[in-house]
């Protein structure tokens, strides 16, 4: 197994980085093309905003290298929603990989946004990503932005009110809270995946 993180500019590369270190992976931080597509799992963690974060990918010309993979990627937080069309953060256009939009989570009384905390996630179908899930897993987000409910969505999340958790399309995962912070439930999340 090679696993690569992307260097996308987002500071919570080197937690993902030790998260995988627990599991017994040296992931090395790359924006090497021929690397990445050498990898047996890409990994796109991001913490920040959609504009800054896709010019990142476009000056090291890893744009077009990330849409043409074929081995398991994984998107975290950022890197999950990077994963879209576009983002409404700034009307950023992003990956295009999963055809839907980004918004912005919408504020209401006694909710607040940006989302931190812990919240359950609400698996809606069976997948090896979910194999020893507890019923009530947790995890642990920080994000001011979501993507919608969809075919693509795993597993979703409720905050006011729902959006995707999980995402998948094709072999392009993303995951919008930080599995790296999310405790056991992350650590199984991040193992599961790496077995795919």
């Amino acid at each position: 197994m090679s696993v690569v993180l992307v260097d996308g500019g987002g500071t919570n590369i080197g937690s993902v980085r030790c998260a995988l270190q627990r599991l017994g992976v040296d992931a090395p931080l790359t924006t090497d093309a021929a690397r990445i597509r050498a990898a047996s799992h890409v990994i796109l963690p991001g913490v920040g905003a959609a504009g800054p974060a896709m010019r990142r990918l476009a000056e090291f010309d890893l744009v077009d290298t990330l849409r043409s993979l074929r081995q398991p990627v994984l998107g975290v937080c950022l890197g999950m929603q990077l994963l879209f069309a576009r983002s409404a953060e700034a009307d950023t256009p992003c990956l295009g990989l999963i055809p839907a939009a980004v918004h912005k989570l919408p504020a209401a009384p006694g909710l607040r946004v940006p989302h931190m905390g812990w919240n359950r996630l609400l698996p809606q179908r069976a997948h090896p990503l979910f194999a020893g899930l507890p019923e009530d897993a947790y995890a642990y987000f920080v994000h001011g932005y979501a993507a919608p409910a969809g075919p693509w969505t795993l597993a979703g999340c409720r905050h006011g009110s729902e959006f995707s958790a999980i995402v998948q399309n094709a072999n392009f995962f993303g995951m919008q809270f930080h599995p790296e912070r999310s405790a056991a439930v992350g650590s199984l999340l991040l193992k599961n995946f790496l077995s795919l």
